[in-house]
């Protein structure tokens, strides 16, 4: 059977379809049998299961991994290895749930006591560990488990492929976990640190799979926390090896895994982005990674052409990772990804790709570039790139929602030529609909790119807004429970009360609604930016002409403006002196009887009291409303 089956794939499926698998894992498993039988019948398992990932579903069906997990507490080496070799292969096919290695808690202490039997032990364990270690709880089990101290000297191993499986198993156990990466930080392995020996690997006369990986490892720690982005270790080592991963000269596989490991490295720190963006002409050498397949005359070889379809989305969805992440903050960095040969316009195919992962780097590259005034008013402007994102907003899963609508509200600013086209392509109703979403990041950004939309705008846009919106939900937001969503809200409301005659427009419809939610606010257990942008927005109304007379008429308001002229917070009572302000001014119809009852309600008496106060701000405000007084 052995014979017959080694890297014959249709005898494989021969065998699974007779029913070859239970009789193996029966004899696997019989007290009865020799040593030398279970050995063979794991290797014939292990074989079949090198097979297609139907081949692995079936042996799972048939409960292979506890019987494999059973043969690991014999006594024979051999036996064990063939256990542990069968084991590898199903645990690293993608159709194994890695929650199989941690049902029985008994598994992983007794790996990590089986280290120390031999080479393979070492290889196939390090294997399983790192292609079943998935986040945080995995993390800690192997953690707690002492991984850390049974695998750390595996990395000086004669045995090339236990030092690359120790290797990968450290990247995958620091991903994202500060805990772990101080800890292995300070491990020491034959007297040197561990980020000295991984430097070592980083070497250009070490094997490319253990630069990368090395490279990796420190990328990992670094964003953990545990090593410095200023390091010589990130600066000088990690990240020029990253760079000449990106290079023409490697595969096309190393190119994809150099370039979105750096993409993670940058992207939280502008002067490692500045740095990659003048290394090895990085920005120029990512424009190649839009070239696969390459022209298909050149290509006689149909193996050749298969591998570069595969791999051209993958190219590019890394091309736009890295380029967003070098694009984030600076201002020189995204000019010259915009002035890359055909950049603009191979950003805009991106959006329209059939693969989502290649969509959403797309998007997030864009989203990177549109933080730029300057590009929104030309490259942007050039590109009609607002129209792509508009059809990316119509049906795409959250995560392309969420970056795609985050743009959106820098394409909504003021200053921004897109925003006439993209209120007439029906702009209003898309983000009213993003406010009702149940994923709080799209309730955020369609507000906030309402607010963006409402700022000076005209009485039109305003009306529109209201009416898509509709009060109710407008109110569903005062109350939302993620403070983002109410002070964008908040945001929207003083952008669509500004101006006079929209300020009365808006209040003549919707004033009551307005001064209930006001007031509720006013009253509930919110923070100072909360109550602050409140008082604005009253600040705000009192500034109408007919408007004011809702702030007049409402004494619990006219109440809770003099409680916050007292308040303790200088914010605050800057905000509660600007309704004031507005209020008594002079020039206007019935200032005098409005400066009256603010005068019976003891308004005047704390304006002389805020006359006095140390912040210059709110004492020449006060001032200023005595004017009026004596005018």
């Amino acid at each position: 059977m052995k014979n017959a089956v080694i890297g014959n794939n249709k005898q494989k499926a021969n065998l699974i379809v007779l029913g070859a698998v239970p009789r193996l894992l029966y004899l696997l498993q019989q007290e009865t049998s020799s040593t030398e039988l279970k050995t063979e019948c794991a290797v014939v398992l292990g074989s079949l299961a090198m097979g297609t990932e139907n081949n692995v579903k079936s042996l799972l069906d048939c409960h292979i991994i506890p019987a494999l997990l059973q043969g690991l507490l014999s006594p024979d080496l051999k036996f064990i290895e063939a256990c542990l070799r069968c084991l590898r292969t199903i645990f690293t096919s993608p159709v194994t749930p890695e929650e199989l290695l941690y049902t029985d808690a008994t598994v992983i202490p007794h790996l990590m006591a089986l280290l120390s039997r031999s080479r393979y032990t070492q290889e196939y364990i390090c294997q399983i560990f790192s292609h079943c270690c998935k986040g945080p709880d995995h993390q800690t089990i192997l953690f707690n488990h002492g991984a850390v101290q049974n695998i750390a000297h595996l990395l000086t191993s004669l045995s090339y492929k236990v030092r690359m499986q120790a290797l990968k198993c450290f990247s995958v156990l620091a991903f994202e976990n500060p805990q772990v990466s101080m800890t292995l930080v300070n491990v020491l392995v034959d007297g040197e640190l561990l980020p000295q020996i991984f430097v070592k690997m980083l070497q250009r006369d070490k094997p490319i799979e253990m630069q990368l990986t090395s490279a990796k490892y420190l990328t990992y720690m670094c964003r953990a926390g545990a090593i410095r982005t200023d390091d010589n270790c990130i600066v000088l080592k990690t990240l020029p090896c990253l760079v000449r991963m990106c290079s023409k000269e490697r595969l096309l596989e190393e190119r994809v895994e150099g370039a979105e490991t750096l993409a993670y490295l940058i992207e939280p720190d502008v002067e490692l982005q500045r740095i990659a963006s003048i290394t090895d002409h990085l920005i120029a050498m990512l424009a190649d990674y839009f070239k696969y397949p390459s022209s298909v005359s050149a290509i006689t070889d149909i193996k050749r052409l298969d591998h570069d379809l595969k791999h051209a989305h993958e190219l590019r969805q890394a091309a736009f990772k890295l380029y967003a992440s070098l694009g984030a903050n600076d201002e020189d960095i995204r000019k010259k990804i915009i002035e890359t040969e055909n950049m603009m316009d191979r950003i805009v195919t991106g959006l329209s790709e059939s693969s989502v992962k290649v969509r959403l780097a797309a998007v997030r590259c864009l989203h990177s570039l549109s933080r730029s005034v300057q590009q929104l008013r030309t490259s942007f402007q050039d590109h009609a790139v607002w129209k792509p994102l508009m059809k990316v907003l119509q049906n795409a899963p959250d995560e392309i929602l969420v970056v795609a609508s985050s743009m959106l509200c820098n394409l909504l600013l003021e200053f921004s030529p897109s925003k006439e086209p993209i209120l007439e392509s029906g702009a209003v109703e898309l983000l009213c609909g993003l406010t009702q979403s149940e994923n709080p990041a799209l309730r955020v950004n369609g507000i906030w790119a309402l607010m963006n939309m409402a700022f000076q705008a005209e009485q039109k846009i305003k009306a529109d807004i209201l009416r898509s919106l509709s009060t109710e939900q407008l109110f569903r937001l005062l109350s939302d429970s993620d403070l983002n969503v109410l002070m964008k809200t908040l945001g929207l409301l003083r952008n669509l009360l500004s101006t006079r005659p929209h300020i009365d427009k808006i209040m003549s419809t919707h004033g009551k609604q307005i001064m209930q939610a006001v007031t509720l606010i006013l009253e509930g257990e919110h923070n100072i930016e909360v109550k602050e942008q409140t008082l604005c927005i009253l600040a705000n109304i009192a500034d109408g002409t007919t408007a004011k007379d809702l702030i007049m008429t409402n004494d619990d308001i006219l109440q809770k403006i003099k409680y916050y002229m007292g308040h303790s917070h200088v914010k605050l009572q800057l905000a509660a002196m600007f309704c004031i302000s507005n209020l008594i001014w002079n020039e206007e119809e019935g200032s005098q009887e409005r400066q009256d009852k603010l005068r019976d309600m003891g308004i005047v008496d704390i304006l002389h009291k805020l006359s006095q106060s140390p912040d210059s701000n709110l004492c020449d405000k006060a001032k200023m409303a005595l004017q009026q007084y004596l005018a």
